[in-house]
């Protein structure tokens, strides 16, 4: 029976939308399918890793039979892949999925629909709230590379979500350093709402998120958060447990403080990055009158110093940091200049975004 019939690249896109989650290794090997239901003209395709659920849907049914099933889903991507820009059938008989185009013929194993599992939906929401695609991207651009990977402290493998009144903040934070920015949110207000949204459902949404202006619409359950886009639908749990107070963690009243061109200071940091070590990432600030030195060195007596030029009097500070979390900062932040406070030697650094309060990032010193 026939399931599809359309261009490769109207089914291309769909399939690379619910390929990203499918992992290569499953304890369930059903989970490395996609489940691909055709209901009239209409196609979904949904994946799944148990954790994550991203379903989106196609207008390109062929066929009278309504009709469910699962492939491959890493297998008939690279497939469609490699085959031209032409006529696309899809068609199922005895269990297998058969895939041709022009005289490219294939044939793939599939599995029962009823055998794969989906995430059960929350039925309740305590909170609804619609951004533009491009604001909730930015959002998360801000943040996200602060965000630990693999750490003990599981609740601090992803992005804290607090939704309060009309402002939305997102705080991510790995313990050495801490990145928090906000936004907010048209319309209706909200009781305060914190979630803890896991990274791969961050990167994930990253990647699915166009720069444009159409509408996010966030549901955010106890235990659960959904995002629909344009004709995507994305399903995650959340990450358990109790995020640590970013707000103790923001300094206040820093009186040294000074504005720097970010390109000058990142190429800078790129360049005294070179002699550190793969274990030291260290590197020196030396603030004093009206210049900032950055110094870096390894234990083959290499060194790197670079001087620019700052506004700045006042007492000189001489402190420490891994070059690698200024750099990422530094990176992700598409302005012309960044204002970084200090207090001594042993306190966290902060660096923010000049006459604008909605970013702060936070960075730990480092004995050097």
């Amino acid at each position: 029976m026939q399931l599809v019939k359309t261009q490769r690249d109207n089914l291309l896109r769909p399939l690379q939308i619910v390929s990203g989650i499918v992992e290569r290794r499953h304890t369930l090997p059903i989970l490395a399918n996609l489940l691909i239901r055709k209901h009239g003209q209409d196609i979904s395709f949904l994946s799944t890793d148990l954790e994550l659920q991203i379903t989106t849907t196609a207008d390109c049914g062929a066929g009278a039979e309504d009709v469910a099933t699962t492939v491959a889903a890493r297998k008939l991507l690279d497939i469609l892949r490699n085959m031209p820009d032409a006529e696309v059938a899809l068609s199922l008989s005895d269990k297998r999925l058969t895939v041709q185009a022009g005289k490219s013929r294939f044939q793939l194993q599939t599995l029962a629909a009823e055998d794969f599992p989906t995430v059960a939906e929350a039925k309740d929401y305590a909170a609804s709230f619609s951004l533009p695609q491009r604001a909730f991207r930015q959002l998360l651009g801000m943040v996200h590379f602060a965000m630990a990977q693999q750490d003990i402290r599981y609740y601090l493998n992803g992005m804290l979500l607090v939704v309060e009144g009309e402002k939305i903040e997102a705080v991510a934070t790995d313990g050495h350093r801490l990145a928090y920015c906000n936004t907010t949110i048209a319309g209706e207000k909200f009781a305060r709402q914190e979630v803890i949204i896991p990274r791969k459902t961050i990167l994930e949404l990253q990647r699915l998120l166009e720069d444009i202006d159409d509408p996010v619409k966030i549901d955010v359950a106890p235990s659960q958060v959904k995002f629909c886009f344009a004709n995507v639908e994305l399903v995650s749990k959340l990450v358990e447990g109790k995020f640590p107070d970013f707000n103790r963690v923001i300094p206040k009243g820093y009186n040294k403080s000074f504005v720097i061109s970010r390109e000058e200071l990142h190429r800078s940091l790129q360049r005294a990055a070179i002699v550190t070590s793969d274990k030291f990432k260290g590197v020196r600030f030396l603030v004093s009158d009206n210049l900032l030195k950055i110094s870096a060195n390894n234990t083959e007596n290499e060194e790197a110093q670079e001087e620019i030029e700052i506004d700045f009097t006042g007492e000189s500070v001489d402190i420490g940091f891994n070059v690698t979390y200024l750099l990422d900062v530094l990176s992700n932040l598409k302005v012309e200049q960044v204002k970084v406070s200090l207090g001594d030697a042993n306190s966290s650094a902060l660096i923010t975004l000049p006459d604008n309060d909605e970013f702060k990032y936070v960075v730990m010193p480092m004995r050097i």
